[in-house]
């Protein structure tokens, strides 16, 4: 896959795999509140649909295979609780969360994973779709620092088999998030 410069494609554009530049939004990819929140925005992205495999439960793995993309440049969205608040932290497929890490970047003792149940319901996601942006209730949001290693990265575009390619500093943006060494 050829290296991209952020905002080479028009805001909004979807990618398949192996279509080459980016196409016109199609029914491959609807909107998702990911979606409208970049382009109300005016953050460039780019959707990258694939078909996602039911069985498969390792979605970031799974993205960044389907996509073609080094997994260090696909992130996962993860929620924790933290001091009894819902957190974000963003970390690559290839990593783990460190949650004592987490847990000193939002000023909290201690930090453990959200149920899914209450992470669905917060941000209105699914598991394995959870995106960062978009999301129903604003959390403090996390970005493992290694994102700042890229000038693109990837994140769930809101359900399973949709990613969006944007700048790290587009995605604080977006997110009201900050960087911080999260993952291990």
């Amino acid at each position: 896959m050829s290296k991209r410069t952020p905002g080479a494609n028009r805001p909004g554009q979807t990618k398949r795999p192996g279509s080459g530049r980016g196409a016109a939004r199609g029914a491959g990819a609807a909107a998702t509140p990911a979606t409208t929140a970049l382009s109300r925005a005016g953050i460039p992205f780019t959707s990258h649909a694939y078909e996602h495999d039911p069985a498969v439960t390792a979605y970031g793995a799974e993205a960044a295979r389907e996509l073609g993309v080094d997994e260090a440049r696909v992130f996962k969205t993860l929620l924790a609780d933290a001091d009894g608040r819902l957190v974000v932290g963003i970390v690559p497929v290839s990593r783990q969360l460190d949650l004592k890490a987490l847990a000193t970047a939002v000023g909290a003792k201690r930090a453990a994973l959200a149920d899914p149940a209450a992470a669905e319901r917060k941000t209105g996601y699914v598991v394995g779709g959870i995106s960062p942006i978009g999301q129903k209730s604003r959390l403090s949001t996390v970005l493992d620092a290694s994102a700042s290693a890229h000038e693109t990265v990837y994140v769930s575009g809101g359900r399973r088999g949709l990613d969006l390619e944007l700048a790290p500093a587009d995605l604080l943006a977006i997110t009201g998030g900050r960087l911080a060494l999260i993952a291990r």
